[in-house]
């Protein structure tokens, strides 16, 4: 029932998003444009400038708020459960921030790779920021038994994202040119309004990589969450499932971060939601979890770009103010359980 509703109402999110804006559109306008480019009618009453608002500008950013909130949403469950630590995600254990930095000094130095698309060497120096980031949290938090207790997780993972902010911040204002720093400082709190159809596949790729890797997991994630001694007990190669995950997350993480820049709180919360309407089954929580994760970020864009008249927010900003109070509450409820 969970996923009907959830897919009902991204259906729903969607009409809207791709309807509003400075130019709105009908409902069965953004239908028959939708339909007549899948060649499903001929469409012929569909005029030009409906058909570019409709595919070319409004769509491909829908399906990239869908496959970014999926993606983060699903990275969030990976590190609550490998890490054990309800507060656990790519914001706060310093991904987010260390494929900021990879990425932005990419953009402000002008790195370039030889017969590489610009995006491309942005994404890997994302990546490389992100992998970067990862290995030294692992490293701090790790104890001398091996395991990552969840108090010094989370502490190593902020030192390590205010480290790679607080560079970002020191190469746009040293090194980055004005109109650098004022791009990149908008893109530091997330936007999606420079996605287009080869960024929209490119992250609904990532996406759907990342669920399908992640679903064959999801025996191993349950073995996880009642520690790495019984997971071990189970027949789990605990060392390489753990890398395996938080390899992929990280790859998954940059690339959303490369294209969109930082948003915080869709995987902190989303999973948390999940869980309490699902129970903690991973071959549920997983598939669920991405499709509330798409449908928070949806919502949150489609806020930001139509709740003040020619000013776009930045998403990162909206999703903190959903986000927040709903930690909150999650904050509570654990404590009044307590």
């Amino acid at each position: 029932m969970l996923a009907l509703a959830l897919t009902a109402a991204i259906a729903v999110l969607g009409l809207v998003a791709i309807g509003v804006g400075a130019a709105e559109v009908d409902a069965s306008t953004v239908i028959e444009v939708i339909a007549r480019r899948l060649r499903l009618i001929p469409g012929d009453d569909v005029t030009e400038l409906a058909d570019r608002i409709v595919w070319e500008l409004r769509m491909p950013r829908v399906l990239g708020a869908l496959a970014v909130g999926a993606a983060l949403a699903l990275c969030g469950v990976i590190l609550q459960s490998l890490t054990r630590n309800e507060l656990a995600d790519p914001y706060l254990l310093g991904i987010s921030g260390g494929a900021s930095a990879g990425a932005v000094a990419t953009i402000v130095f002008g790195v370039s790779v030889p017969f590489v698309p610009e995006h491309l060497t942005i994404t890997g120096t994302a990546f490389a920021g992100a992998l970067a980031a990862l290995v030294v949290v692992l490293i701090l938090a790790t104890g001398r038994s091996g395991t990552l207790p969840p108090g010094r997780t989370i502490l190593a993972g902020v030192a390590v994202g205010q480290l790679a902010t607080a560079f970002t911040s020191l190469a746009i204002m040293v090194f980055g040119e004005r109109d650098v720093a004022r791009t990149v400082l908008a893109w530091t709190f997330g936007s999606l309004a420079g996605v287009r159809w080869p960024s929209a596949v490119v992250l609904i790729g990532a996406a759907v990589a990342a669920l399908v890797v992640l679903g064959f997991a999801a025996n191993t994630l349950d073995a996880f969450a009642f520690g790495e001694t019984s997971a071990r007990s189970l027949g789990i190669d605990v060392t390489r499932a753990r890398w395996t995950l938080l390899v992929t997350t990280a790859l998954v993480t940059a690339t959303a971060v490369a294209f969109v820049g930082q948003i915080g709180f869709v995987g902190l919360t989303v999973p948390h939601l999940v869980r309490i309407a699902t129970g903690a089954s991973h071959r549920t929580l997983l598939p669920l979890s991405a499709l509330a994760g798409g449908a928070l970020l949806l919502g949150a864009d489609t806020l930001a770009r139509t709740l003040r008249d020619g000013t776009e927010i930045p998403v990162g900003v909206v999703t903190a103010v959903i986000g927040a109070p709903v930690l909150v509450f999650l904050l509570r409820r654990q404590a009044v359980r307590s």
